[in-house]
């Protein structure tokens, strides 16, 4: 299954790939929640198993941290993963134009590799369980795996992705998608040079922590 660049457009919208993001904006709604509760980097090292420079690299904003780290670190902070994501929201729906996203980050691994871009479909939506993203994939020569909590629904929108889920490995194309739960070991990259997916992540979080 192909997409024709007129209707790529129409799904995807003007998908930038530059720094025009609110880059300090995860680590300063980090740091802001971990005082909120009164913890040290040393304390959600012992909660997380990060260790504190990598926490301290975030919430400066030097390190731009994967979903996957955001989710543990949200359970740890006992607050909504997309509270960390991409802010409270203060509506019950969302619609969102094309020209209306906003870039929330791109995310780097520890190892300081660019991994994604990506914008949050509906971040003003309060009490929200769910993210539905727009990703735009790098390549991932470590092959770094992932595993949180939660569940989630890739789409893939431009050119060829790689999917590893435990010991099995796919190659899928514009058009197909994959469904699975975040505690099995992970790994989504472009096949070659970049690509384009629809994510929708539920990180398996209580209702509580901050209602975002």
């Amino acid at each position: 299954m192909s997409i024709d660049g007129d209707r790529y457009a129409i799904l995807t919208g003007d998908l930038k790939t530059d720094d025009q993001s609110d880059t300090r904006g995860i680590g300063d709604r980090i740091r802001a929640i971990r005082e909120e509760k009164g913890f040290s980097h040393e304390q959600m090292a012992n909660l997380t198993g990060f260790d504190v420079d990598l926490l301290s690299r975030i919430e400066k904003g030097d390190l731009k941290p994967p979903i996957g780290v955001l989710v543990k670190l949200s359970r740890a902070l006992d607050s909504a993963f997309s509270r960390l994501l991409s802010g409270v929201g203060n509506r019950f729906y969302s619609i969102t134009r094309k020209d209306e996203r906003k870039l929330v980050s791109r995310s780097t691994s520890p190892k300081g590799k660019k991994l994604y871009t990506y914008q949050s479909l509906a971040p003003e939506v309060q009490g929200r369980h769910m993210e539905s993203l727009i990703v735009t994939l790098e390549e991932n020569p470590f092959q770094e795996m992932s595993v949180h909590d939660g569940e989630e629904f890739i789409f893939v929108l431009e050119k060829d992705v790689l999917v590893r889920i435990g010991e099995d490995l796919f190659e899928l194309g514009p058009g197909d998608s994959v469904y699975y739960l975040s505690t099995m070991p992970h790994m989504i990259a472009a096949r070659k040079d970049h690509a384009v997916i629809l994510a929708v992540i539920y990180s398996g979080e209580a209702s509580g922590g901050g209602g975002s």
